[in-house]
Formats: structure tokens, sequence, C-alpha cells
């Protein structure tokens, strides 16, 4: 089917769909709640990252002393930093795979 034919099937289709003759295609989706992590879980999955703290804190977006906080149970990761720990513990090679961290 060529770029026309392509282009002249949408069109009908939102000419029926208009019509209420067709209906719409659905697709739900659902979020997955956002992982909690301790503060050894945190320490473990930088230390199978390879990185050190200072340069886990850069990959993560945040400082130094963010990251010394985490490891030491005196704060706690929120939102996106807890989904992009949740990555890099299913796969601690995301950091380099993701070219955040290059070698």
């Amino acid at each position: 089917m060529g770029v026309f034919d392509e282009i002249k099937t949408g069109v009908e289709q939102a000419i029926e769909y208009e019509r209420g003759a067709l209906k719409a295609k659905k697709t739900t989706l659902s979020i997955s709640p956002i992982d909690c992590f301790s503060a050894n879980e945190i320490k473990e999955i930088r230390n199978h990252t390879g990185l050190t703290q200072v340069l886990f804190a850069k990959y993560m977006g945040v400082s130094v002393k963010t990251v010394e906080a985490w490891e030491a149970g005196r704060n706690h990761p929120e939102g996106a930093a807890c989904r992009l720990l949740a990555i890099t513990k299913a796969d601690p090679l995301f950091p380099q795979k993701s070219g955040i961290v290059t070698r």
C-alpha cells in the first residue's frame, strides 16, 4: 500500500469514526508504583554499577551530599530518582548502556 492509499484509508476511517460508524481503538496503560529503597539497597545498587559516590551522584543528577544522605539513611530518594534507581537495580550496566556514563 502506497503513502497516498494509507492517507486515504486514514481519512476514510476518521470520517467513519466521526459519523459514529467506527469505534476508535483504545489502549489502556497502567503505571507501576514507585519503589522505595533503603540505605543499604541504594549503596548496593551503586556498588553493582561500579561507580563511586561522586560518579553515582552525577549519574543520578544529585549532589554527592544527597547520595551520602541516602546511603546513611538520613534522607530518601523520591519520584524520578526512585524510578532511575529501579532501572539501575534491574540492570547495573544501564548507566553505560544508556550513554549517561561513558568510559
